[in-house]
């Protein structure tokens, strides 16, 4: 007993340092400055990469990109960047945020997931589906600078229509007629979402059963409502037939991409046509199976720096053995190459491809990267799905996504060269959010402390899924 009140003394001092800490950095934030010198510069838009560029980083924003030497603000902290290589802050259009699926939420594992994002070069994330009063509360102190975590986005609850995909009481806004639903709408619409997210989804496929459809008319006027109020909108959709549905009635983007079949020719010239943004998340599928049969994963640095030992070797042994019996995992195995193929197809024709997991926790990032370049995709490509195309996701790709005059500073630092071998994006030198350096040493991560796993309500990592799944 007096061993867990000492750790939440300790845990409790912890979060008011960090927040502290992070009250800090933002009181001067507006006076602070950072030069980048000779380093090679992946902007994040596709470009070739610039060698011997120099960044200058004043407040929050990127004021000066030059191929040149110039001269370098007074007062300015240098960061040598020879043989280095930078990078956008990478971002999670899909995320489903853990600690909020638990009763009582566990606010701890929702921070420490927070974390591990930002500690893996992170920057940005969207939550897609959760406890709307434990999201909001986390975003609220992302933002007011109460704890340091990566940039959080939020959907809150889910829109749907009753017993349709991702409809769990205290999870979810259920309308079932208009305008009868405008009420429960508008209180949905009182935290200040950051995104719609709806699930048009039937199931019967894979090996799930069939369940309710939201009716497309309803959905319609969710859009439109929601629009009005300058929120933009995503949709679970699975297949094609769907996303065509939901894109004629004007949803802004899709959650996921087709992974029942293979796509149209002309569905691709269709979401080029419309530009419509799309999460990758192919990570979630795939990881089903790789728990199950490659579970060595689990030993790579970033896994071991932001999972507790007793939990990387729950998820080795019970897991993976629970994996192995799995249908789903049989079944996403053989069709996230048909996935990859879709995302591949897209992308090479011009369509924006962003990058999701469906996931909560950083190193899930760096895997959706894998999974794109096996799949064809370029490793600028990757790079460019993993920040410019998330921003333009998010409708914010005019201030975020690319390190180019103007934005916001989140940039990630290099100790190789990602386009050589795109695993080199885990060689992370130094993380800045928003024109401040983060200390990567002093984030509530296993590889900064040691507590077992079991002293903690929720894991950290779920391999089998969210609240969608």
């Amino acid at each position: 007993m007096r061993r867990r009140v000492l750790l939440v003394l300790l845990f409790s001092a912890a979060l008011l340092v960090s927040g502290s800490a992070a009250k800090a950095q933002s009181n001067s934030q507006s006076n602070s400055k950072i030069a980048i010198e000779h380093v090679t510069l992946i902007d994040g838009t596709g470009r070739p990469a610039i060698p011997d560029a120099t960044v200058i980083i004043e407040g929050d924003r990127i004021t000066r990109v030059s191929r040149t030497p110039i001269e370098i603000p007074a007062g300015a902290q240098k960061i040598d960047g020879r043989g280095k290589y930078l990078i956008p802050g990478m971002m999670d259009v899909h995320i489903h945020l853990h600690g909020g699926f638990s009763q009582p939420p566990d606010e701890r594992a929702g921070i420490r997931a927070l974390q591990s994002y930002i500690y893996c070069g992170v920057t940005t994330v969207l939550d897609v589906g959760n406890n709307a009063d434990f999201i909001f509360g986390l975003r609220d102190k992302e933002r007011g600078g109460q704890i340091v975590s990566t940039r959080l986005l939020a959907a809150g609850g889910i829109v749907t229509y009753p017993g349709s995909h991702g409809s769990a009481p205290g999870m979810s806004t259920l309308i079932d007629s208009w305008p009868q639903g405008i009420p429960a709408l508008d209180k949905a619409l009182s935290y200040h979402p950051d995104m719609l997210k709806m699930t048009y989804e039937e199931e019967g496929w894979g090996t799930r059963p069939m369940i309710t459809l939201l009716p497309i008319p309803l959905m319609q006027h969710i859009i439109e409502y929601y629009a009005d109020h300058g929120v933009r909108s995503t949709v679970h959709v699975s297949n094609e037939i769907r996303a065509r549905e939901a894109i004629a009635v004007g949803v802004d983007t899709l959650a996921h991409p087709d992974i029942q079949g293979p796509v149209s020719d002309s569905f691709v010239k269709l979401m080029v046509a419309k530009q419509l943004p799309f999460a990758s998340t192919l990570t979630i599928g795939e990881n089903y199976s790789r728990v199950a049969n490659h579970s060595e994963f689990l030993d790579q640095p970033l896994y071991q720096a932001v999972l507790e030992p007793d939990e990387i070797q729950r998820l080795k042994t019970t897991e993976s053995e629970k994996q192995k019996k799995n249908r789903w995992a049989q079944w996403m195995a053989i069709m996230t190459p048909v996935a990859q193929e879709n995302i591949r197809k897209i992308d090479a024709a011009g369509g924006i491809v962003a990058l999701g997991t469906d996931e909560s926790i950083g190193p899930a990032v760096h895997r959706e990267l894998e999974l794109l370049v096996a799949g064809g995709i370029s490793p600028i490509n990757a790079i460019r799905i993993a920040t410019l195309n998330s921003a333009r996701f998010l409708g914010k790709d005019r201030d975020m996504g690319s390190v180019e005059e103007g934005k916001i500073a989140d940039v990630v630092l290099l100790k190789a060269d990602p386009l050589a071998d795109i695993n080199n994006a885990k060689q992370i030198d130094t993380v800045i959010k928003a024109g401040q350096i983060i200390d990567r040493s002093k984030l509530d991560l296993p590889v900064n402390r040691k507590t077992a796993a079991s002293e903690l309500k929720t894991p950290l990592m779920y391999p089998l899924g969210n609240a969608e799944e």
